[in-house]
Parts: structure tokens; sequence; C-alpha cells
């Protein structure tokens, strides 16, 4: 009985844990908290049906290794600023004002970004132009935990 009621508690506890976060630094020194999608489900879902992003969050893919990276808008609520960073966290593309999507867009009519690199940084739309956020411009992570 106290192994099941430590293993519910255990599970609770995982269930509940906060997402993983990282703080960019934009090249004007401006900070975004971004959630990080690094796994192929987290990745896949990203910004989807989110309604509000403020400007000093975002959302930062991690992949193994630096190449081409295509997202596309489905089921994107809100219109945003694709960065594409290289693994030496050098801007390499910005995507600028990608349109947001609704549930019922057809798949041929949706916006996709693609550019080269090992991250991608989703921040709401407008923030790239605010903040310096261009290519060749480099950007600094500052990683709040460890996986």
């Amino acid at each position: 009985m106290k192994f099941l009621w430590l293993a519910t508690v255990m599970a609770l506890l995982c269930a509940c844990s906060p997402e993983r976060t990282v703080t960019v630094i934009l090249p004007d020194g401006f900070k975004v908290t971004a959630r990080i999608a690094d796994t192929p489900e987290k990745q896949e879902k990203g910004l989807m049906f989110v309604t509000k992003l403020p400007e000093n969050e975002g959302m930062l893919f991690v992949f193994d290794k630096e190449e081409e990276q295509i997202f596309w808008m489905k089921n994107t609520l809100i219109d945003l600023d694709m960065v594409f960073i290289g693994a030496d966290r050098q801007v390499t593309t910005v995507a600028e004002q990608m349109q947001h999507t609704y549930t019922y867009t057809p798949d041929d009519e949706i916006p996709y970004a693609a550019g080269y690199g090992q991250y991608v940084l989703e921040l709401a739309a407008k923030t790239a132009a605010r903040h310096g956020v261009k290519p060749e411009a480099q950007l600094q992570f500052i990683w709040t935990d460890t996986k």
C-alpha cells in the first residue's frame, strides 16, 4: 500500500513539474523567457492553439544538429516571428510576421518558413525587428536547468 501511495505521489509531482525554459538575450539586451521544445512531441505541438504571447516570452526549438528546418503555421492562432539560429547562436534567417491560421485553414493555404540552424526561436510578431534580431546577429542563451 505504501508503495502504491509513493508511486502516485511521484507521478503527480512529475506531471505538475513546470515546463523547462531558457532565457534568450536578444542583440539589444532584451530578455525573452522561452519554453523549450526539445522532443518530437513538443516540437510538433509548438505554439499551436496559443491565443496570446507576450513580447518577453517565446518558444525555443532545440534540434540535434544544424540543418535545414521547415516550420508551418498549422493551427497557430497568433502571428509570429521565426528566428533560425546556428549552433554558434548566430541568427541565420528571420521570417517576420508569419501569418496566423485557423483550425479550418486549408493545408495548401498555410504559410511556412524555412531556414538553417540548430535552434528556432518563435517570438510574438514584430519582436525581432524591435530588438535588432536579424541575420548575423548574436544571441545568448542562459539555460535555467539541465536535462
